[in-house]
C-alpha cells in the first residue's frame, strides 16, 4: 500500500521538531571551562581553562549590544587560585552583554552571551490620608450628638416599633377582629 511514504515522511517530522528543542537547550557559545551567571545589575564569570603567567591569570571583558570587539568592553583581570579563575562587574545595564575571557597566553578561554533584566519595580508604599473625623457609617457612628433629644427620640422610636409588633402579632391570632 500506499501508506508508508506519508507515516515515513511524518515520522521524521516528529523526530525533528523532538531533537530541536535539544539543540537549542546546549549552553550558548561558550568555550571551554567558561560558566556566566547574573544576579540583579551583577555579571560574573568563572574559568578554569587559564594558567597564570607572569602573575596574571588573564582578562575578562564585558560588551554590551554595540561593542565589537575585546578592547571596547569593560576589562577586568581574572583573580583566584589554579583550581579555578573569576571576573565579576556590578551596576551592569539591561540588556544583552557578551563576556569574553583571554587567558595571559593570548588564548581565548571563551566568549558567552548573557542577558541582564530590568529588577522589577517596587511598590511605593504611599500613606492615604486618614478621616479628621474618622468613619461615620454604621450602627452608632452616625452622629456624635448623644443629648436629650436623641435619646427621647430613639426610645419613642423603639417603643412604638415593641407596640407595632405585639399590635400585629395579636391580630394574627384572631382572623377577623380589629
Amino acid at each position: 500500500m500506499r501508506y508508508s511514504k506519508p507515516l515515513l515522511r511524518s515520522g521524521l517530522t516528529v523526530a525533528a521538531a523532538a531533537a530541536l528543542p535539544l539543540t537549542l537547550a546546549g549552553p550558548a557559545a561558550s568555550g571551554p571551562g567558561i560558566s556566566v551567571s547574573t544576579t540583579g545589575s551583577t555579571v560574573s564569570v568563572t574559568t578554569t581553562a587559564c594558567a597564570q603567567l607572569n602573575g596574571s591569570w588573564g582578562t575578562a571583558s564585558l560588551l554590551d549590544s554595540s561593542q565589537s570587539n575585546f578592547s571596547q568592553g569593560r576589562q577586568v583581570a581574572l583573580a583566584g587560585t589554579g583550581s579555578g579563575q573569576s571576573a565579576a562587574w556590578s551596576g551592569v545595564g539591561s540588556g544583552t552583554h557578551t563576556v569574553i575571557v583571554v587567558c595571559s597566553n593570548g588564548t581565548t578561554a571563551g566568549t558567552q552571551s548573557v542577558v541582564v533584566a530590568d529588577p522589577a519595580p517596587s511598590p511605593a508604599a504611599s500613606a492615604s490620608p486618614s478621616p479628621t473625623r474618622g468613619v461615620l457609617g454604621g450602627i452608632g457612628g452616625g452622629s456624635t450628638d448623644y443629648g436629650t433629644v436623641t435619646l427621647v427620640a430613639g426610645g419613642a422610636l423603639v417603643g412604638t416599633g415593641l407596640v407595632a409588633t405585639a399590635w400585629y402579632l395579636r391580630r394574627r391570632g384572631r382572623p377577623n377582629r380589629l
